[in-house]
């Protein structure tokens, strides 16, 4: 039987794209308290149903599909340029497919205004009304205000008309950067990507004997089961070891582990990983904010998901991919591999030497490309030991010398020394993490 929280997300789930939403509205429509209805709210807030636009108030808007790029809403727009409404209030959950700035003729602007994008311009009131006619917002630089003309067409066409006090090259450098962070959150896989809503997920319930086990096990071939209890959250799991010696008349309540390690849909992948590999955990459940179990995910998902992931091609680079990409291996003629790396401004401190966080980056990378010479596994750090014995100044080349101490199944030692010329500079001693 739905709760009541429930019933209110289907509720909002079910109202159409545009629709405005409020606390007392909510708890009067569906004869709930104020309390359950506001955390329903901010429920379907999270789940990315609604969205809370200043001096306009909730309003459901279209929910963003995962793995896909992610498009900026105007109402994201505005925070974005720090920017104030002046009309079209009503449009500001609709997403902006591109941007375009004006500075051209109103016939020569024509060509590029498309319906859902966004004309960055200044005070010039016939390109703002030939960019609503068109079906584009308008973003307008400096500060200026609109025509109550221009005002008024944006309210009935419900197009966003925005004013910022910024210029047209700062706001344009805002919006991309906000585009270009969306392309690498595209880019990172989540739980809820690897989820098979077609597959069935095999549960034991709380008042299942261990008899229910074994009927499973050999129907399926798995060992490892979440129990739920009649709400269907996630009350434990009981794996093969725990039903070893026991009688079949036993609840499985009494073998279970209680408590288990879960994950939710919006955990990385890289993260499930690594606390699958320390717990030493073959099949996690996957539960929302309820603990009610969504499915479950075993340690190969995991693994196959993070080698397809370095297979994929990414569509933006990361801090780390900007300071990596600068490393190149040397071939000293030994065996032993090796790395250099120039020290450009983008790598300093305050005070023109290579800064401590970007020097553990490149010696990390050192030590992960080291180990993966030995084995095709991806790895993450578990622990570092850093000394820094040297500076590094602007423009000075540093030498990185990996080396691997101890290789087993699970874990790797690898240590890591930097030179500058013949000088040693810093060593770190790497525990990495196999996967």
């Amino acid at each position: 039987m739905s709760t009541k929280h429930e019933k209110i997300l289907q509720y909002i789930r079910d109202l159409e794209v545009g629709s405005k939403i409020s606390v007392r509205g909510i708890a009067q429509q569906m004869n709930v308290s104020e309390g359950t209805a506001y955390r329903a709210i901010k429920a379907a807030e999270n789940e990315g149903y609604v969205s809370t636009i200043e001096r306009v108030g909730t309003v459901r808007i279209q929910r963003k599909e995962s793995g896909k790029l992610e498009h900026l809403t105007f109402a994201e727009v505005v925070g974005i340029v720090d920017g104030h409404v002046l009309g079209g209030r009503d449009g500001l959950y609709k997403t902006l497919n591109k941007f375009v700035i004006g500075a051209m003729k109103l016939e020569a602007m024509v060509k590029y205004i498309e319906p859902d994008s966004l004309l960055i311009v200044g005070n010039r009131d016939n390109a703002h009304r030939l960019s609503l006619e068109h079906g584009a917002a308008v973003l307008i630089t400096g500060g200026f205000d609109a025509s109550d003309e221009v005002k008024r067409l944006a309210d009935q066409l419900k197009l966003p008309i925005i004013s910022s006090k910024y210029d047209t090259y700062t706001v344009a450098s805002l919006i991309n950067r906000a585009l270009y962070d969306r392309l690498i959150k595209k880019d990172i896989i989540l739980i809820a990507d690897l989820l098979d809503s077609e597959k069935t997920s095999y549960t034991l319930s709380v008042t299942d004997t261990i008899q229910r086990w074994h009927e499973l096990a050999s129907e399926t071939g798995h060992t490892r089961y979440p129990v739920v209890d009649e709400a269907g959250r996630v009350q434990g799991i009981v794996t093969a070891k725990d039903v070893v010696g026991r009688e079949p008349d036993d609840n499985v309540t009494q073998v279970m582990t209680k408590n288990p390690i879960t994950v939710q849909p919006s955990t990385p992948i890289a993260s499930a990983a690594h606390k699958m590999v320390w717990e030493g955990i073959e099949l996690v459940p996957v539960v929302g904010d309820d603990r009610q179990l969504l499915g479950v995910i075993s340690r190969h998902d995991v693994i196959k998901a993070l080698h397809w992931v370095n297979r994929m091609p990414q569509g933006g680079d990361t801090i780390e991919d900007e300071i990596v990409k600068n490393m190149v291996e040397v071939d000293n003629g030994e065996t032993a591999k090796q790395y250099r790396v120039r020290v450009t401004p983008q790598m300093t401190n305050q005070f023109g030497m290579l800064s401590s966080g970007v020097m553990i980056t490149l010696m990390t990378e050192a030590a992960e490309r080291c180990v993966k010479e030995y084995c095709n596994s991806d790895v993450l750090p578990d622990n570092m030991s850093v000394y820094f014995l040297q500076t590094i100044q602007l423009d000075e080349v540093m030498t990185l010398t990996p080396s691997v101490i101890e290789l087993s199944r699970k874990f790797a030692k690898v240590e890591v020394s930097a030179w500058k010329e013949q000088q040693l500079v810093g060593k770190v001693f790497f525990t990495l993490q196999m996967m």
